[in-house]
């Protein structure tokens, strides 16, 4: 209907002012059912978010799903993106709201399904020729199916654990999905208009999010994200870019893992005079207080983008 009156950038910002909207009246004004925050014992200042509302990512996710069906074209890919979003932000609620945190396997497990079904649907679709730079290649679709699943298992789980500061991964993923919208408009196309309704989404969120909160994305949220954030990286044709543009949260999230998996299965200990998440340790072993972590690690992200920029063009 809107297209009889108005071009396609101007329904696109419709959507983004709509999310935005429709997202802090929803989170102003929460469900009674959203679980409470437990604290985290081995967080730094994990006490603090004791009793606060939890899962809010099932907002989060909801509203970005009905405000880009409404105002942007949808296709079949797009549709089944969304059933997969929905499920990805549904498992992190679930783990949200149960009394006893899911284990690492069983929501490595549920990564592993939705990441194989996601990359399905995108071979199906689209090409696996990708760039970097003045360089392009095409990479075997077996291949590009099994790099896919390793980046999707990757941007999620280094999304969600980089989820322990008030205000950090959602700022973090505006500044990473408004470089995405800005530096590939014309191979996104339409998933340009999703990137900034999220950042519209998220911006609303900071509003209940930024120090002193009063309300956590949870798994809920960041598993949500970080697998959006993904998508959004391949449907670029640039898929290696997401090294740059989500630099911070990699960085940030990704040491943690590294530091678990060799543990774990190796028996090697690395890093152990440092702590992770990062953030934590800026905090605990540099003394920064929770706004100069999201501060300075934003604009570390920032100038890492303009990296991005001197690479893509």
């Amino acid at each position: 209907m809107l297209y009889q009156y108005m071009p396609t950038n101007q329904i696109a910002m419709l959507g983004v002012l709509f999310a935005f909207i429709l997202t802090f009246f929803c989170l102003r004004f929460p469900f009674s059912f959203l679980p409470k925050d437990q604290g985290r014992e081995f967080a730094v200042n994990g006490a603090l978010s004791k009793g606060k509302i939890r899962g809010v990512g099932l907002i989060l996710t909801s509203v970005f799903i009905i405000s880009t069906l409404l105002f942007l074209p949808i296709t079949r890919e797009y549709i089944v993106y969304c059933i997969l979003l929905f499920a990805m932000m549904l498992s992190g609620y679930l783990d949200d709201a149960a009394k006893n945190p899911w284990s690492d396997y069983k929501k490595g497990a549920i990564d592993l399904a939705l990441s194989l079904l996601t990359m399905w649907n995108f071979i199906n679709y689209n090409s696996t020729t990708v760039q970097f730079g003045i360089y392009e290649w095409e990479i075997p679709v077996p291949l590009y199916f099994v790099l896919g699943v390793i980046l999707l298992w990757v941007s999620i789980n280094v999304t969600n654990c980089s989820d322990g500061v008030d205000g950090l991964c959602a700022s973090i993923c505006c500044v990473t999905l408004t470089s995405f919208a800005v530096l590939f408009p014309e191979s996104l196309g339409k998933y340009g208009g999703s990137c900034l309704i999220f950042v519209a989404v998220l911006l609303a969120y900071l509003c209940f999010n930024s120090k002193p909160s009063s309300m956590l994305m949870g798994d809920a949220g960041s598993r949500a994200l970080g697998f959006y954030i993904a998508v959004i990286a391949m449907k670029t044709g640039h898929p290696f870019i997401f090294l740059l543009l989500a630099a911070v949260l990699i960085v940030d999230g990704g040491i943690g893992l590294v530091k678990i998996f060799l543990l774990r299965f190796l028996k090697i200990a690395i890093l152990k005079n440092t702590r992770t998440p990062l953030h934590d340790h800026a905090r605990k072993g540099k003394g920064w207080s929770d706004t100069q972590v999201v501060f300075r690690f934003a604009i570390i992200q920032i100038l890492v983008v303009m990296v991005a920029y001197l690479i893509v063009y």
